[in-house]
């Protein structure tokens, strides 16, 4: 999909998502509440707006660091911006990597380091957000409203998670069973007449050549790198803390009661879910489920309005900012050529977003 194209699918989206929860919610008792919210506590949600994208800027100087490279703050914060813009473009969320390996490529961080760098930046969120339900569940008690659906979700999120934990440490601890799996996919593909015999020791030289330094670079943050590496895992949990924090100070703001562990909880959830929907940054999908998960706590009237704001809040604002800095850092051309590169080697494996 095209830069083009990707931004004008997530906008109409958007926009329909939107124009269609308002059409259905918002009456004349939704706005005499919002006339009497208070603009304090929107004002906190908004700081914790701020904190995610200070902790996320933080997390990725922390991990270039732990690559044995430097990053200037007010690049690493850049880096946050470009990934809400290309995250937004693409599905499944998967845009941001190239665009971010770019600005790293060229302030003098090297392909491996980058690869790398937005690798573990994307498994830390996913892991840390889905090992907060399984812990939620255990200590947070009942949650509002779930049925078997809901539950069985959440044991699919304990499952990932655990499988990505695997695949991590067998990556690290076993690279040669990771050479050894490429090898039989390549010969595979090349039994099946999908790839050229005369391709097939080319790319096993590359995909080998690859994993030596993917391998390399991760180990790095776990040996010359391990403070700044530990200090990023810090910065990531408190980043995605933050940006949980976002809702309950929403409801609290028009006067509505919430437990924070189960807002949480839901959060957690429906963030891990927006994932693996196939629109471009979960366009559509984040609209409406976050009027369901507010609706889970404040009467429906108020709910659709609610997960607009909280979508305005926590996504566009960071979008728009990426808009400006890939304009004036890659270029409209390039980014679009950056886009499409990516997609055409997603079998290769790209660096997903969080």
């Amino acid at each position: 999909m095209s830069l083009k194209k990707g931004l004008a699918f997530f906008l109409l989206l958007a926009f329909v998502v939107c124009g269609a929860i308002l059409f259905f919610s918002i009456d004349r008792a939704s706005l005499e509440i919002f006339k009497r919210a208070n603009p304090f506590r929107l004002y906190l949600a908004f700081m914790f707006v701020m904190c995610v994208w200070a902790l996320d800027a933080l997390k990725m100087y922390l991990l270039i660091r732990a690559a044995g490279a430097r990053l200037s703050w007010k690049l690493s914060l850049e880096l946050t911006w470009i990934n809400y813009f290309g995250a937004a473009i693409t599905p499944m969320q998967s845009g941001g990597g190239p665009f971010q390996m770019y600005i790293m490529y060229h302030s003098g961080i090297s392909v491996g380091q980058s690869v790398a760098i937005t690798i573990i930046r994307t498994v830390l969120v996913m892991l840390i957000l889905g090992a907060m339900i399984p812990f939620a569940v255990l200590v947070g008690g009942e949650l509002p409203e779930l049925g078997w659906g809901a539950r069985g979700f959440i044991f699919y999120v304990v499952i990932f998670v655990l499988a990505i934990w695997t695949a991590l440490i067998v990556s690290i601890m076993k690279p040669i069973w990771v050479k050894r799996f490429a090898a039989r996919i390549i010969i595979l593909l090349r039994r099946v007449g999908i790839l050229k015999k005369k391709w097939e020791n080319k790319l096993l030289k590359f995909v080998l050549k690859e994993i030596d330094a993917y391998n390399e670079n991760l180990m790095a943050f776990l040996t010359t790198g391990r403070k700044p590496f530990i200090a990023a895992v810090i910065a990531a949990f408190f980043q995605l803390l933050s940006q949980l924090s976002v809702m309950p100070c929403m409801i609290w703001a028009l006067g509505f009661p919430v437990k924070y562990y189960q807002c949480v909880l839901l959060q957690a959830v429906f963030l891990f879910l927006l994932y693996f929907i196939p629109t471009p940054g979960g366009s559509g999908a984040a609209e409406g489920g976050a009027a369901l998960v507010f609706s889970m706590f404040v009467p429906w009237n108020v709910a659709g309005m609610l997960g607009i704001g909280w979508r305005a809040f926590t996504e566009y604002t960071g979008i728009v900012l990426g808009v400006i800095v890939a304009v004036r850092r890659i270029g409209w051309k390039l980014a679009n050529q950056l886009l499409t590169s990516e997609r055409k080697t997603d079998g290769e494996g790209s660096a997903g977003d969080g």
